[in-house]
């Protein structure tokens, strides 16, 4: 859908500074339209007597009367008359038109929009009378808070105009409402916000009190009353209660008169919170803990082998401190980071500075490069995946570039789509006989990468030589019969 400040630069004339005057008023009007029980739109002029809807909000406390939404539409020719006396006389007034789609006559309350002392949109109040049973004590002070707010208005003091908190997240006129004059003191409280009392034990009347008499946290009101603009807070009451709280300061001939505060308990959002956050730490701590005594086990191996005297078995017991010091990094950063995900990218690259330290020799030198972003992947992938990005690695250092080689680069390239995770480990080195199959290879490493990434991470992989335009793509020379490209592809999420 197009922006509110899209379709005012698109067809009207209003400065920067107007049209932010206007989303100001769009982010503050859910409240309002709450208090009028009634569908709220928002029109500019647009020339020639003609009036664009920029805006419209239903309200959370009634019934809509439009189930289509006018927002880029053009106002009919019963609605131009009212929108034009409004803008015209800059006072509100009232009349019917006719909708479309809709059989009965709509009431009309058309409230001129006031900035810098110059009327640039109209906002209008559109609902269809209705009988039915008389409006209760609720209905009519919502009622009056509504008039009050169209006053302000109407007079350019609302929305303010100074930098307020994000409204967004504030609590609704359903949570509770208080209403209170212009020295703090309570004139109305809804059902929901007498339920709220009632549960940090203030059972008595509030009526005619200030907050700070009941006993009730009032920094908000206050801070709202002095600085003359919406101050939303959240704070614990009785210790065990938490409250989240907005006061609107309302003006009448540029005085404070009186405030609402919306209240919202959020007791049991703010305990999940800390549940989450322990659990998290937690967690951490566990992967903390794993990859300590990992590290323990990889050191209790390097001992062993350096008491073997057979070659084959302290290549062995090498590989598997190799293949645990591996495992311990994905829980190193599993440990770091929150969540249960991880940045691959903070897994592959000690990788990477791990297999140079273990692989290259002074007459084989490889240098291995990292090119892309691999996102985050689940915990559980990034384990398996970091094993088979590890073979990949011994497996290209050890049958690309030979003792006496020379050596050469290997580079490890990821991308990410959110549904796909893609890695590619291209080689310059030595590369593999063109109909070799990955499904017919004996080795250990080989194995141990084809079993995990078809079983245990849903994904394929293929092992074939590089084509000289691969090798440039990453930046690498090649020559006939040079180079190796692995493709991985696996889902970053479980399985």
């Amino acid at each position: 859908m197009t922006s509110l400040a899209e379709l005012a630069r698109a067809h009207t004339t209003l400065t920067p500074f107007q049209i932010a005057h206007l989303n100001r008023l769009v982010g503050e009007w859910g409240m309002v339209a709450d208090f009028s029980f009634a569908d709220l739109l928002l029109y500019v002029p647009c020339g020639e007597q003609r009036w664009l809807t920029i805006g419209q909000i239903r309200p959370a406390t009634g019934q809509t009367i439009y189930e289509v939404d006018w927002v880029g539409s053009w106002a009919n020719d019963s609605e131009r008359p009212v929108l034009a006396q409004v803008y015209e006389s800059g006072r509100t007034a009232e009349g019917e038109v006719q909708v479309e789609d809709l059989p009965d006559q709509t009431r009309m309350l058309a409230i001129p929009v006031r900035c810098n002392g110059e009327v640039i949109a109209v906002l209008t109040k559109e609902w269809i009378e209705r009988a039915g049973r008389r409006p209760g004590e609720l209905e009519r002070v919502y009622g009056t808070i509504f008039d009050r707010f169209a006053t302000m208005i109407e007079q350019g003091e609302f929305p303010p105009s100074a930098d307020v908190d994000d409204s967004r997240a504030a609590p609704r006129v359903g949570d509770g409402v208080i209403l209170l004059d212009a020295t703090g003191c309570v004139r109305y409280m809804s059902p929901n916000a007498n339920s709220a009392f009632h549960r940090v034990g203030i059972q008595s009347s509030a009526i005619g009190l200030r907050l700070a008499e009941l006993g009730f946290h009032d920094d908000a009101v206050r801070e709202a009353f002095a600085r003359r603009v919406p101050v939303i807070e959240e704070f614990d009451q009785g210790g065990d209660v938490s409250f989240l709280a907005r006061c609107v300061p309302l003006f009448a001939d540029g005085d404070v008169s009186g405030g609402v505060l919306l209240i919202r308990d959020v007791t049991e959002l703010r305990q999940r919170d800390r549940l989450l956050l322990s659990k998290d730490a937690t967690i951490r701590e566990i992967h903390h803990r794993v990859k300590n005594n990992l590290q323990t086990i990889s050191s209790l191996l390097r001992l062993q082998a350096r008491r073997l005297s057979n070659p084959e078995a302290k290549a062995a017991v090498s590989e598997s401190v190799r293949r645990i010091r591996t495992i311990a990094l994905v829980h190193e950063a599993l440990s770091r980071e929150p969540g249960d995900d991880v940045t691959f990218v903070e897994i592959v690259r000690p990788l990477l500075r791990l297999a140079e330290e273990g692989l290259q020799s002074p007459d084989r030198p490889v240098r291995f490069v990292l090119q892309g972003d691999g996102g985050r992947v689940a915990a559980r992938v990034a384990t398996p995946l970091s094993v088979v990005l590890t073979e990949l690695l011994q497996n290209a250092v050890d049958h690309g570039f030979p003792e006496g080689s020379g050596g050469g680069t290997v580079v490890v390239r990821l991308a990410n789509d959110g549904e796909r995770l893609a890695i590619r480990v291209i080689d310059d080195g030595r590369g593999v006989e063109p109909g070799f199959r990955l499904e017919d290879a004996t080795g250990l490493g080989l194995s141990i990468v084809r079993t995990l990434v078809t079983t245990e991470l849903d994904g394929t992989i293929e092992m074939r030589p590089a084509l000289p335009a691969e090798l440039a793509e990453v930046g690498l020379d090649g020559g006939p019969s040079r180079g190796t490209v692995v493709e991985l592809d696996v889902p970053p999420t479980e399985p």
